[in-house]
């Protein structure tokens, strides 16, 4: 992924949803073709992005040929397997509030305090809880100050105040 935002979607028995994973900007997605398995998720754009595809027959001679650049390769497919265990650690787990602070702050980045929120269905989807109390908590982030709206679904976050809710939940 080279711009933009993607979310990986996981559709449950019950016919409902869960976003598991979502890709940025230098992330990798798709590597179990490498392995000749079917792919786990399903890979939606939430904002335009650039992709680039490796076919599986350049990767297979990459090892034989290129072993550098298929370790590299390799290392990027293993850095997507630790942020997702992270990801669904992180944002999956807590009081709901909590969770909330926690995707504001994984949307912002590291060193930013600017972060676009997509569809409260979508947010719900990926913590785990319904689309009414994802609502309402980002209702209530937004009555105290903790993130505020700059245009529809861009927030300015209070990056101290979110790290704080996200500790106690």
């Amino acid at each position: 992924v080279r711009a933009g935002l993607v979310k990986l979607v996981q559709y449950l028995p019950s016919g409902g949803q869960r976003i598991v994973r979502l890709l940025r900007r230098g992330d990798t997605a798709g590597l179990e073709a490498v392995l000749g398995q079917p792919y786990q998720h399903s890979a939606i754009a939430v904002h335009p992005v650039l992709t680039c595809r490796i076919p599986r027959a350049v990767i297979q001679r990459l090892s034989d040929q290129t072993p550098r650049l298929h370790r590299q390769l390799m290392h990027r497919w293993q850095k997507a397997v630790e942020r997702a265990d992270a990801f669904l650690v992180e944002l999956g787990t807590g009081n709901a509030r909590a969770r909330v602070a926690r995707l504001f702050l994984t949307l912002a980045g590291e060193e930013g305090d600017v972060c676009d929120l997509f569809g409260r269905e979508d947010v719900g989807a990926m913590l785990g809880i319904t689309t009414e109390t994802a609502s309402r908590m980002v209702a209530e982030l937004k009555r105290q100050g903790v993130v505020t709206e700059l245009r529809p679904n861009h927030f300015r976050c209070d990056r101290d105040a979110l790290q704080a809710i996200a500790d106690e939940g």
